[in-house]
Parts: C-alpha cells; structure tokens; sequence
C-alpha cells in the first residue's frame, strides 16, 4: 500500500505516470544500494575499468612494482578476463610464492584458460597451506569444476567447505547454488538457510557488505 501511495503522490506531483515511475524506480535503487545490496551497481564496474586502467600505466612505468600487477589481476579475475589476468600472475610469481591467496587466483585462471589439472593442483596447494583461505571459496570454485564430470568428488569437496564453518554468505549462497545444480534440494535449502544464521551471527560492521547475499539466500530457500 505504501508503494502505491508513493506512486500516487509522484504522478500527482509529475503529472506523468511514466516519469512517476521511474522516479519511484530511482529511489528503490537508491534506497537498496545504500542500504540492502541487491539490485547491481552501475558505478563499480566503471570504477573498476578507471582502476584497470590507472593499474595498467602503473604497472608499466614501475616494472619493479609488484603489488600494482597483483591488485590488477585481481580486478581482472572479477571482469573473468582469465587469460590476461594469469599473463600477469605468472609475471609476480616470485614475489608470492608463499601466499595462498595467489595460488588460488592462479589456479582459477588456469582453470578456465586450458590448463585444468594444473589449476586444480594449485588450488589444492592453496587450501593445504590455508583451509579458510578467501572464506573456503576455493572448495566450492573447485566442487563446481567438478561437478562437470565427477559428482563424487564435487560431493567430497563441499563436505571438507562445511567442515570449516565459513562465516560468509556469500560462501553459502554459492554453496547452495551448487547443491541445487547437482540435484540436492533439501542440502540447497540448508545451505541458504545457513547463509541467513551466518548474516544473523555477524558483527553489525560486517552486515553491510554480507546483506545482499543473506537476502537472496533467504529467498531462495522460500522456493
């Protein structure tokens, strides 16, 4: 009701249901990217080309900076442009070689870039040195390569993810995605749900970045 008493006053005011609408529209956009985190946003990606770039010169003009290539890659993993993100970690490999963090990202671009035994392997070496290494992603990365042609061992995965009690939603939303694409509804519906227990356990500075995650969890183990 209340929505529709919004409407009502804005197409009052406009006096054009259409622009109304979209006004209505903007402000629920607002109103989530300040405060929910469903909806997409339409800066980041900009701001992340704008970094890509700036990352790019920098890289170019300090060969010896190792950090700008590693902070570059990275924004190249999340735009998945898997071949010139590797091209890159491959470059500061020497400078990372003991962090678990970099040879799951590596893993992940050789996994999508024709070489899979080898990414799996070095996913695997990440997790040997840090189970809770990026909140236990990597176990579901790694479950839904497997998933592909070997359902016992995406299964075996996701068992050694539960074992580490992730506190991230997105964790579980992932994990429940996954469940759900190999057929396990009830286990889906779990994992959603935990995702929900997790948001409700978190410290209140975290919930900001995890609530999107906690709301389409929770929707889905509505379905």
């Amino acid at each position: 009701m209340s929505k529709i008493f919004i409407f009502s006053i804005l197409w009052w005011l406009l006096g054009n249901p259409f622009l109304a609408l979209l006004v209505m529209l903007a402000i629920i956009y607002v109103l989530d990217r300040r405060f929910v985190g469903i909806f997409p946003s339409f800066v980041k990606p900009l701001k992340r080309m704008s970094r890509i770039r700036a990352l790019r010169r920098q890289a170019a003009n300090s060969p010896s900076d190792m950090s700008a290539r590693y902070d570059l890659a990275r924004l190249l993993l999340e735009r998945r442009r898997y071949g010139e993100a590797r091209q890159w970690l491959e470059q500061i490999g020497h400078a990372y070689e003991d962090s678990a963090e970099y040879w799951d990202d590596l893993g992940t671009t050789l996994l999508h870039t024709g070489e899979p035994a080898t990414g799996e392997q070095y996913i695997l070496k990440a997790l040997e040195w840090n189970p809770r290494v990026k909140y236990g992603e990597p176990y579901l990365r790694l479950a839904s390569y497997y998933a592909r042609h070997d359902q016992q061992k995406a299964l075996q995965v996701l068992e050694r993810f539960r074992e580490i009690q992730s506190s991230s939603c997105r964790a579980y939303y992932m994990l429940g995605q996954l469940e759900r694409a190999l057929g396990h509804q009830q286990e889906a519906k779990q994992s959603f749900r935990e995702a929900v227990n997790v948001y409700r356990s978190l410290p209140k500075y975290k919930k900001r970045s995890e609530r999107g995650w906690a709301i389409r969890s929770w929707l889905r183990s509505l379905v």
